[in-house]
């Protein structure tokens, strides 16, 4: 890789980042991002019955997607479409009412596309599928880059370094890659790569995943982040779409096709990310009830390991116009407290305590209530003397006085959904099976 080239071809223009860093602005201004958001969330179980995994509300007052769209927007990419399909009637409600605040005389829009059909009578097969469908909309706007981004992860990047690491490299295709624990490695698509970082083997979710060749207790796996020129990718999706083997999808096909045939390179993601726990970048796929659980708790330590408090790095969402939180009454057994514990606007906590738990806009807790190591989503209503610990709450669930969850398992999961790990999900239709679902 040579960092002294006076100009590197994209599109119609070209960019000297190291003799010039205001074409990293240019650069920017003609990329284009699209978050696909039509994932189902299967491994969420209940939590995603009602609504896609990103749009599942998190860390308090934010849904997954926010952390997508806000690292677009920190970065400076203010074009972006966001693809969804399942379920998608409160992702839309939210983009549209909490990220309307971009200046289209200016440039700058957020597209809600839902499929459409576009290309022939089926929906979406596949991530490239999904992009394939609506390549002339890319085409309309025509960047030079585009940069596709899975839409329900939780973590903080400064996505034009990447970009700037495509260009510099000369890559036809970038992608986004992470160190990864060996027992996890096979839920992800796991790289090889050689000594200037490009990739000499893409595999998905393999069986026998391949490890560091100095970490053998750890894999390089993709993030589902690409960054492509747009040429090329319009040329290999239509390739793509005309393979009856495929199944059109960006990490089970397309990547491993490319990468034996094109320059394909692999950009570290500690070398982008805006949020470092000691000696490693934060990042986490919350695809289980248990991993969202886990991540919410980051949130509730003294120095939390995700940090939602970072003025230079915002995480923006659809903010209620509120009451501030209250905490009442002061008496022996009936006192009004949270400790550890992140508490949003509009709640109410009434003679109970709250510890290490999470607790979304309008919560209510009544008195004699203890409430332990759970997260309670918007418009929860906790009834008198309820004790709950290691529990996910769902919106608008209605607890009875003198419910206990989290407690005992076996009674537990006669009523709940208990996970592998021990973490109680309770859903409104759980509480009352003839209630109207609401996302």
């Amino acid at each position: 890789m040579d960092d002294t080239m006076s100009g590197i071809g994209h599109g119609s223009r070209a960019y000297s980042l190291h003799k010039r860093p205001d074409d990293l602005c240019q650069l920017i201004q003609h990329t284009y991002a699209l978050v696909l958001a039509g994932g189902r969330g299967s491994r969420l179980g209940p939590l995603t019955a009602r609504r896609a995994k990103p749009a599942v509300p998190f860390g308090g007052k934010f849904s997954i997607i926010d952390f997508a769209l806000s690292n677009c927007v920190n970065s400076g990419i203010r074009r972006i479409g966001v693809l969804t399909q399942y379920k998608a009637q409160s992702l839309i409600r939210h983009i549209e009412r909490g990220w309307n605040f971009l200046d289209v005389n200016l440039g700058e829009f957020i597209d809600v596309v839902p499929a459409q059909q576009r290309v022939d009578e089926q929906w979406y097969t596949g991530t490239a599928n999904a992009v394939f469908q609506n390549l002339d909309m890319v085409c309309e706007i025509d960047p030079d880059l585009v940069l596709i981004l899975a839409g329900d992860h939780v973590y903080k990047m400064d996505y034009a370094r990447m970009l700037a690491d495509h260009v510099r490299s000369q890559a036809d295709a970038t992608v986004a890659c992470i160190e990864v624990p060996m027992e996890e490695a096979c839920s992800f698509g796991i790289v090889d790569i050689d000594a200037e970082f490009r990739i000499i083997s893409f595999e998905e979710k393999p069986a026998h995943p391949k490890s560091l060749p100095d970490r053998p207790e750890r894999a390089l796996a993709s993030m589902g982040i690409y960054v492509f020129d747009r040429r090329f990718l319009c040329e290999q999706l239509s390739r793509d779409a005309a393979d009856d083997k495929s199944s059109h999808d960006f990490g089970h096909d397309l990547l491993p096709w490319l990468v034996p045939r094109y320059r394909v390179m692999a950009h570290r993601f500690e070398d982008s990310c805006v949020n470092m726990v000691g000696e490693r970048p934060y990042w986490r796929d919350v695809g289980t009830i248990d991993a969202y659980w886990a991540a919410n708790m980051d949130l509730v330590q003294v120095v939390p390991d995700l940090n939602l408090y970072d003025d230079a790095w915002p995480i923006r969402s659809l903010q209620r116009q509120l009451p501030a939180a209250k905490f009442v009454f002061d008496d022996d057994g009936r006192r009004g407290m949270a400790i550890d514990s992140v508490v949003s606007s509009g709640c109410i906590v009434s003679g109970a305590s709250v510890r290490r738990s999470i607790l979304f806009s309008k919560v209510r807790v009544g008195e004699g209530g203890l409430i332990e190591d759970s997260v309670l989503l918007p418009n929860v209503v906790v009834g008198r003397e309820v004790h709950l610990r290691r529990t996910v709450v769902d919106k608008h669930s209605v607890l009875p006085d003198g419910l206990r969850a989290g407690i005992d398992p076996a009674e537990d999961r006669r009523r709940f959904h208990v996970t592998e790990h021990g973490i109680t999900l309770i859903t409104p239709e759980m509480l009352d099976p003839r209630g109207i679902s609401r996302a």
